[in-house]
This record gives C-alpha cells, sequence and structure tokens, in this order.
C-alpha cells in the first residue's frame, strides 16, 4: 500500500516564511478540470490554496504590483502543471507552496507530498514517517486542514483497511484522482 519517498523532478516545497500575515493570497483563478472548477490561490511567494470552487466564489480584485505580479507567476505555472496532471504526463508538481500552516501541519503536507504518484497510504503511515507513530488523529487532522488538494495529496490517504475514507471534495472526486493516477502509472 505504502511508497511513501518518490524520486522524480524537484517537488514542490513549502517556503520558508517567518511572518505569517504574508501569506494572504494576492491573486487568484478559476480553473477548468476534469473533477471540476477549482479555485486556485497564491500569494508572493507561492500557491496557498487549490480547491473546488465554490458556486458563489468572489475573485480577488488585483492591483498592479511585484508582489501580485509574483503571485500572478506561480498560478500561471499552477495551471500549467495541472493541465499536465490531468493529462497524465505529470506525476509530481514543481510550484512553490506558501500556505498559512502550523509546523506540525507543514511537516505532514511534505510527507504527503512525498509519497509517490498513484500509491496510497493510511494516517498511520504518515506518522510513522514523520518520526511521530503515535500522532495518527494529529496527523488526521493536518490532512483535513490541508488547503492545497491534489499538489499536497490528501486524496492518497484511504483508511488502514484499503477502503476510502473522508475527503473534503468527496468520495466521487476523491476516487476520479485515484483512478486518473493508477491508470496513467501503469500507463
Amino acid at each position: 500500500m505504502t511508497d511513501i519517498i518518490q524520486t522524480q523532478a524537484p517537488l514542490s516545497s513549502f517556503t520558508d516564511v517567518t511572518d505569517k500575515t504574508l501569506l494572504i493570497p494576492v491573486a487568484d483563478r478559476l480553473v477548468q478540470s476534469p473533477v471540476g472548477v477549482l479555485h486556485i490561490k497564491a500569494n508572493q511567494f507561492g500557491i496557498s490554496h487549490l480547491g473546488v470552487a465554490k458556486e458563489d466564489a468572489e475573485l480577488i480584485e488585483c492591483v498592479k504590483g511585484e508582489i501580485v505580479e509574483s503571485a500572478q507567476s506561480h498560478l500561471q505555472q499552477l495551471e500549467r502543471e495541472l493541465a499536465e496532471y490531468f493529462d497524465g504526463e505529470r506525476h509530481s508538481f514543481t510550484v512553490p507552496l506558501a500556505p498559512k500552516g502550523t509546523e506540525f501541519q507543514t511537516q505532514v503536507w511534505q510527507a504527503l507530498i512525498e509519497l509517490g504518484y498513484g500509491n496510497t497510504c493510511s494516517y498511520g503511515d504518515i506518522a510513522q514517517q514523520i518520526a511521530r507513530p503515535k500522532a495518527v488523529r494529529a496527523v488526521g487532522a493536518a490532512n483535513g486542514a490541508n488547503p492545497i488538494a491534489i499538489i499536497v495529496p490528501c486524496h492518497r490517504v484511504i483508511g488502514k483497511n484499503g477502503k476510502l475514507t473522508g475527503y473534503a471534495y468527496g468520495l466521487g472526486m476523491k476516487q476520479q484522482l485515484l483512478t486518473l493516477e493508477d491508470q496513467n502509472r501503469r500507463g
């Protein structure tokens, strides 16, 4: 079931920003995908959010400036990488990530990024990976707080019995993503 470490192209990584107030998104856009319309957001350091768009989603009013231009470049990169992912051409992302999160959450999210494409694991596997074997519930909470779906692949976390477990965007989307990865991994 588990193949935590994947080696390939450099993986997306989290930007280390001491002042967490700087991690507020300053640019966003809606992106069509096979799993629905995605709402992506960025700040000058990287991607801060990726989720399914809400029907009443309001886009951020952008003003021109260096910070917004930097955020827009991250969004453009992510849009390209998402298209490649959904076309089966990309198995890992390289866009910089800059969400708000605690040190523990970031540790869990980094372990998820390192989970090989098309592989699955349990909360317990992630707890072992981050050397916190008793923190299974905390790993589950960090997984549930993940603001960057798909890139931080919380859809790859299943029950230790091998069955699908909850997913913020529904089990249907989770199954779609797992099926896409399984088909493209086999080739």
